[in-house]
Formats: C-alpha cells, structure tokens, sequence
C-alpha cells in the first residue's frame, strides 16, 4: 500500500543552518523539496568529480587486479590516470591499426630498407622504379633491369639500375616513387606501441586495486553533492533558515523528537497534501511481495501518489509469466541458485529484493518445467501415468492447449484489474462500469477462442450475453446520469475503440505459449546438434546454446512478462505510474522493514 504523506516545513536559525542539515541527514525521514529547482544543484566540481570515478571504477571494474597497489597516487589521482590510459591507449590502438595496415600496403617492397638505396645513390648507382604492363618490361634498356613484384592486374613493379648515360624506357612506363617509410622503421614504431599498450594494461591492472576506494570516494562526494543541493534547496531569510518537503505520517513525531534530541531548536510544521501537489509515493509491502519493488526501481516507475498500488498483484502473476517463458526445469534450477549460491555478489550488484525475486521466479519455473516434463530441454517422465500433464510440442492438440492455458490467464489477470479498479472507486457509478468491462471481458475471451481455436461460440454459449451484459453496464455508467440517453452517449465515445483493445489484450496473452514453446524446441534442438556433433564437442555445444536460450528466456523475461504487467494490467486497471519513490534526504536507499 501507498503509506500517508503529510507536507512538512522546518524552520530554525539561520546560524544553525548547517546543525539542522546534519540533523536531517541522521534521521534520514524527509524526502526535501527545494524552495527553488534552479539553485538547488550541486557544485559543478563535484558533479564533474564524481562522473569521472565512476567512468574509471567501470573501466577499472573490467580490469582484473594484479600486482600491487601504487602507492604513490591518491584514489583521486588513480582515477584521472586510469582514464588519461584509457584515451591514450584507444590513440595507441588506432595508430596501431594504421601502422599495420602501412605495413601491408608496402608489402610490395618487401623488407628493403630506404637508407640502402641512399648508399646507392652515394656510390653512384642510380635506381629507378616504374609501373608497367608486363608485356612492355623487355622493353627496357639499362645496366640492369629486375622485375620486382607482380602489381596483380596493374601490370608489374620494375626495378631500373643505370649508372652512365640515360635508360631507355618504354612510354607505358609510369615511374614510381619510393616510399617515404620502410617496413622496418614502421615494425619497429609497432613494436614501441605494442610495448606501451603492454605497459598500459600492468598499470591498469596496479590501479583496479583502487576500485573500491573509488565507490568510498563516490559515496563522500555524493553525500556531499546532497548536502549541497538541500542548503541550496532551502529559504535563508533574515535570521531564518527554512526547508520543506515530505515525511511519512507515521515519521512526524520521530522528526520532532529527532531535532529535539539533536538540540537543535527548531519549529516542524506538517500539513495534509493540497489538490495540485505531488507527494512522492512510499510503498509497503508485506515481506512476501517486497522483492517486486527491485523491478520497480530497475524499470524506474512508481505509481503517482494518488494511484493504486498493484505490487502485490504484479508479485503474484510475474512469476507465473515468468515460469511460462522459461518453460524449463532447469532453467528455473538456475534462475533460483545463481543468488543463493552468489548472494553476496548479486545482492551487491542487485539488491537484496531483485537476488529473492530471482529465486521466486526460478521455483515458479520449477514447478511449470515439473508440469511440462522439461529439463533442458530434454523430456522427462511425469508424474501422471509417466507422462508430463501439460504437453509442450508443435503439435497441433498440445499447441491448443498451451493457448487456452495462456488466453485463460490473461482473462483472468484483466478480470482482476478491473474488479480491483472497480473496487478502489466505490460508491462511485462508474465503478459498475469496470465490473461490465470484467464482464465483457470474458465475453471477448469466447470470441478470442473462437477466431483462434474454433471453438464453439454462439446463443447457445455463455459469451454472447457476457458481451450484451457488459456493454450494457459500461454504456450506461462510464458516464451516469438521470438522462439515460445522455449516459448511453457518453459510453459510446470511446466505447468501440476500447472494445476492440480487449481483443487485443487478451490476444496479446498468446505470447506466453509461444515464448515458451519456441524456448523449449531450441533448447531440444541444441540437444540433438550436441549428440550428434560428437563427445569432443557435445559439452561446448551444450553449454552455448543452453546459455544463449537462458540469455534469450531472460531478455522475455523483460520483453513480455514484465509488458503484461506494466501495459495489459496498468492499462485495465486505469494506471499511468505517473509518480516518483520516496528519497529521504541522508538514505540513499530506502529499507522499510
């Protein structure tokens, strides 16, 4: 649920301005709103700052630590450095490449040196180098004439030795420059930038040792950044220093007790929420459904403060969406040990909320896959006469029940968004009208069966009255009024649009059956390319495309089963996440226990 605001206003001296801060950072209970957004920002070094250790930590973060740890840099000045490398070596790495490919465009010339034909020239031998057509190079007349490279269909590369008089060459002879390089003086700059990206990597790898006082460093500026912007956020006028914002109702006597016991003498004022303003949205949950709100702050929506909070009813159906896609045992497997088994690192990437979500989602795919008789990707024997109660194949007959199962729930999960919604607004008339949309819902979902399954559909079926039923409904309370035709007419506005879109919804259930089913044949097909490819590499085989179909199960995972929520649900349910998390000034993260 959506816990109680109340606006909040403290005020004390001015000399104590920075005491009454301080103070409010400890507590850690109001979420501030500055006076004016223009000034309330941090100074721009310290923004500057921070962005800069956090490039560094994320380039460092890829760097295995080895050796020791410099000594002779701060945290600071290690994170300057580790970014100065890390644009000298992307330079070093393109003249690399140029170099290189110099190398090979002089291939031509093989790995004669320039000075060699300057001892030439010294000693009077003169040399010459012409383009010709291979036909033309007997045509040459000179002391010596040696046919140098094959110029592969620009005829050939002539070399002409004269030392007295002129040569005599041919008109189709085109003469060539030497280049201004040798192979061996570009080989020998490659092998100076191959050094020095060598010594690049020893020193990176010496400055990985600082990736953590790089976070302790972010962490200080960032606490100081905040600092900042609440002073600045706040009204200093005269001999007074104010600030306002938001506190839980349930934190209004623990601020007042708080600033008391930091003696600090200030006055706390707090006021119910006005029509207009924007209260942030605080959500608590049992404990069960609190690991939904590490999605939440991952997709980063938050219901307005005035909405309804459906985490408890997203809680319940991800997983259930999630097992679908997954459609595999052993996929679920790993999805519920990954954070067990590394729940310091996940917690410290994730948050604790997203590791037990994880393991939710991995047993709610457990039990499907166990449904379903999968384990990657391989059948196995069920517990109902050996075989799986829910078959997963192309087949025809398992196909259409996997599609029911799928439109069933989607019916289901919309139903309950209108219920709720309808529910939420008693002893409004309009409510009714959500109980007609449920209603014709399940109307809809007799339609969807019959256009997709052929399944039976007429008066002699419960799905055209459900349609009648509901149209009635949501025709005369979308809008109520004593004027019935008034009324008819106002749910007719957005009445044929929106009748079409519960096909839709419904329709867009079919996502699970075919995320599912397609996961399983490429986990079966890698199966049979792995035995059949032979022992050396039937684990290699295995271990990437089982990987690539759990990578692809995840990124569904986001695609479609957080989609039926945030879209199909939100949109039946009438919600537009049009609010923002509870931040109280000194916690960086919110824990409500």
């Amino acid at each position: 649920m959506i816990a109680k605001m109340l606006k909040t206003y403290v005020v004390s001296r001015r000399q104590q301005r920075e005491d009454l801060l301080e103070a409010l950072r400890t507590l850690g209970v109001m979420h501030l709103a500055p006076v004016d957004r223009g000034q309330a920002v941090a100074h721009e070094e310290t923004v500057a700052a921070i962005d800069r250790l956090r490039r560094a930590q994320q380039l460092l973060g890829a760097v295995k630590p080895a050796g020791t740890k410099p000594h002779d840099v701060t945290t600071v000045q290690a994170a300057e450095e580790a970014l100065a490398i890390h644009r000298a070596a992307a330079e070093r790495r393109n003249r690399l490449g140029n170099l290189h490919r110099q190398i090979n465009h002089l291939a031509v010339w093989g790995d004669v040196r320039l000075e060699q034909f300057a001892a030439l020239r010294e000693a009077g031998v003169r040399i010459g180098f012409y383009s010709l057509p291979a036909r033309d190079a007997g045509a040459i007349q000179a002391d010596l004439v040696q046919v140098v490279a094959d110029r592969f269909g620009r005829g050939v590369l002539v070399a002409v030795v004269q030392r007295d008089g002129e040569a005599k060459i041919p008109d189709s002879a085109e003469p060539v420059e030497l280049p201004p390089r040798d192979r061996h003086s570009l080989r020998g700059e490659a092998a100076k930038v191959d050094k020095e990206l060598a010594d690049d990597e020893k020193r990176l790898a010496g400055l990985a040792h600082f990736a953590k006082d790089m976070q302790e460093e972010i962490n200080r500026l960032t606490a100081t950044a905040q600092f900042t912007i609440a002073d600045r956020g706040g009204l200093a006028e005269g001999e007074l220093y104010a600030v306002q914002g938001w506190i839980p109702a349930d934190k209004a006597e623990h601020l007042r007790k708080g600033l008391a016991a930091e003696a600090i003498d200030a006055g706390v004022e707090v006021f119910e929420p006005q029509e207009g303003d924007q209260p942030p949205t605080l959500i608590r949950l049992p404990r069960w459904a609190r690991p939904i709100q590490g999605l939440m702050k991952i997709l980063g929506i938050s219901p307005g403060y005035n909405e309804q909070d459906v985490s408890i009813g997203f809680m319940i159906a991800l997983p259930i969406f999630a097992a679908m896609l997954f459609s595999d045992a052993g996929y679920g497997l790993i999805m519920a040990l990954l954070p067990i088994v590394l729940r310091r690192k996940v917690v410290a990437k994730m948050g604790a909320n997203v590791a037990n979500l994880m393991i939710v989602i991995g047993a709610a795919s457990i039990v499907w896959g166990g449904l379903t008789g999968s384990f990657f990707g391989v059948d196995v024997p069920g517990m109902f006469h050996g075989k799986p109660l829910i078959v997963v194949s192309l087949d025809e007959a398992p196909m259409r029940l996997l599609m029911r199962i799928s439109f069933t729930i989607g019916l289901i999960h919309l139903i309950i968004a209108q219920l709720w919604r309808a529910a939420t607004m008693l002893p409004d008339l309009r409510a009714l009208a959500k109980v007609g949309w449920a209603v014709f819902l399940a109307g809809m979902y007799g339609l969807v069966c019959m256009f997709v399954l052929a399944a039976p559909f007429g008066w002699s079926t419960p799905w055209p009255y459900l349609l009648i039923a509901g149209t009635s409904l949501i025709l005369l309370f979308t809008s109520p009024s004593w004027n019935v035709l008034k009324a008819v007419a106002m749910g007719l506005a957005n009445f044929p649009l929106s009748a079409l879109g519960t096909f839709s919804d419904i329709m867009s259930y079919v996502r699970l059956m075919a995320v599912g089913l397609a996961g399983s044949v490429l986990a079966s097909s890698f199966n049979e390319l792995a035995v059949g490819a032979g022992l050396v590499l039937m684990v290699p085989i295995m271990i990437f495309g089982h990987g690539l179909n759990f990578g692809l199960c995840l990124i569904a995972l986001f695609a479609h089963g957080v989609r039926l929520n945030v879209l199909e649900f939100s949109n039946n349910f009438g919600l537009e996440w049009s609010g923002y998390p509870y931040h109280p000034f000194g916690r960086e993260q919110l824990q409500e226990n």
